[in-house]
């Protein structure tokens, strides 16, 4: 009775992909939060009559054969990369990228992150930094009694000293892209790190051909539409229920043969 393993691996997929749902639902407010989907795919097919096997000695073939699937699998949780909403803030050092690009993050072990998480501060050193602290790169170091800062939409972070008229610029700005955006490898914190599917990254100065531009005072949102998540959510729990009652219909079909008589 191959329901029965059907049935649970039905089971395990969907609950697999609630967990997903789950994940992008209680990140609905996370700053450039990109949502996840679930990817399924079939298993291994049994073959009982193989397909283009001979069926008489005059030549003749079996067109479509008999084949018993084994049921489903969890392919991929895939990252969609589409903007979220812009959102307005007070903060001169809130940042939006407005396209592709990622701001790019000095860890403490000296490796480098990339986020599209715009909400930096400065640090005692008067560094631009994460809420966790970390710098951002290339490092900018604002100078002493800066009353104003404007950052443009090519990245470049200018300040207003007290007692100067005319405007100092503290850095430049710059971002990555990378072939395959949904082949970075999370690791929390609204961080990702390269890895060998996402490709090697390329960079330059915000607005240049295939890059994004900066937006002052500005966060991107979450990505998650509620609406379609509880759909899915709905559409999932659905889908455990009928494989659930494939796995109560295989075990009845298996007490009726064992209670036969002969």
């Amino acid at each position: 009775m191959r329901a029965l393993n059907i049935g649970a691996t039905g089971m395990l997929a969907q609950q697999t992909n609630v967990e997903v749902i789950s994940n992008n639902i209680a990140n609905m407010n996370t700053t450039a939060y990109s949502k996840r989907r679930t990817e399924f795919q079939d298993l291994l097919y049994q073959n009982m009559r193989r397909i283009g096997a001979p069926s008489s000695d005059i030549g003749t073939i079996v067109p479509s054969g008999i084949q018993i699937g084994l049921g489903v699998k969890v392919g991929a949780t895939y990252r969609i990369t589409e903007t979220g909403s812009l959102i307005s803030t007070s903060n001169p050092l809130d940042m939006a990228i407005q396209g592709k690009g990622y701001f790019q993050i000095e860890l403490p072990d000296g490796t480098t992150a990339y986020t599209r998480d715009g909400a930096f501060q400065l640090n005692p050193d008067r560094e631009i930094v994460t809420h966790d602290g970390y710098a951002v790169m290339p490092g900018i170091t604002l100078p002493e009694d800066v009353v104003d800062i404007s950052i443009n939409g090519s990245g470049e972070v200018w300040v207003k000293v007290d007692g100067e008229t005319d405007l100092v610029n503290a850095g430049q700005l710059e971002l990555a892209t990378f072939p395959n955006e949904a082949g970075l490898d999370p690791i929390g914190d609204n961080l990702f790190l390269e890895s060998t599917a996402s490709g090697a990254p390329v960079t330059d100065v915000p607005a240049a051909t295939g890059f994004g531009s900066i937006l002052q005072q500005f966060l991107e949102g979450s990505n998650v539409n509620v609406v379609s998540e509880v759909t899915d959510l709905v559409n999932a729990q659905r889908a455990y229920e009928m494989n659930s009652k494939v796995i109560t219909t295989a075990d009845n079909m298996l007490s009726v043969a064992v209670q036969l008589k002969s």
